[in-house]
C-alpha cells in the first residue's frame, strides 16, 4: 500500500511539474511562409527587419532563448525596436522544408537557429545559436551584441559616414 501511495504522489508531483513546462511558442500548423511575408509586410512599414527563430516546443534550448528574450528587458527592448519576429516552426508534424530552403537550410546550425530577414526578404545573416550560449541558457550579453550587430541601424551606410 505505501508504494501504491508513493507512486500516486510522485505521479502527481512530476506531473504536475511536467504539466508547467509546456509551452506553446512554435505552431505546427501555421504558415510558416505567409507569416513571414506578413512580417516583412510590417517591417517595411516600420523600418524594421525580420528576426526568425527556427526551432519547437520539443527544444528546451528553443524554449530557454525564448524565455531570455521575453524576459529581459533590453532584449526584449532591442527585438520590439527593431525586430519584427517570427517563429518558425520545426517539428515531426511540420518541418517546414520549403521554407528552410528558401531560406538556405539554417536548420543545418540546430536548433534554435536564427536568421535575419532585411524589409525585402533578403537574407542578411544565419545565427547559430550555439554561439550565443553560457551556462545553462544563452548568454544575455552576447545575445544583445548579435542583435546590435544586425539592427537596421548597424547596416546602414550612412551610419558610418563623417
Amino acid at each position: 500500500m505505501k508504494k501504491l501511495v508513493f507512486l500516486v504522489w510522485f505521479s502527481l508531483i512530476f506531473g504536475s511539474v511536467f504539466a508547467q513546462e509546456k509551452v506553446d511558442i512554435y505552431h505546427p500548423e501555421a504558415n510558416a511562409k505567409q507569416d513571414i511575408t506578413d512580417a516583412l509586410a510590417k517591417a517595411k512599414s516600420e523600418g524594421k527587419h525580420v528576426f526568425l527563430q527556427i526551432g519547437g516546443n520539443w527544444c528546451i534550448w528553443c524554449i530557454r532563448f525564448n524565455k531570455l528574450v521575453t524576459e529581459n528587458a533590453e532584449l526584449k527592448n532591442l527585438l520590439s525596436q527593431n525586430y519584427v519576429v517570427v517563429h518558425v516552426n520545426y517539428s515531426k508534424e511540420n518541418k517546414n522544408e520549403e521554407v528552410l530552403a528558401s531560406l538556405g537550410y539554417p536548420q543545418r546550425f540546430g536548433f534554435p537557429v536564427f536568421v535575419v530577414l532585411d524589409a525585402d526578404g533578403k537574407r542578411l545573416h544565419i545565427q547559430n545559436s550555439a554561439y550565443l550560449e553560457g551556462g545553462n541558457g544563452h548568454n544575455a550579453t552576447l545575445v544583445s551584441d548579435f542583435l546590435k550587430a544586425w539592427t537596421p541601424k548597424a547596416i546602414d551606410p550612412a551610419t558610418y559616414k563623417n
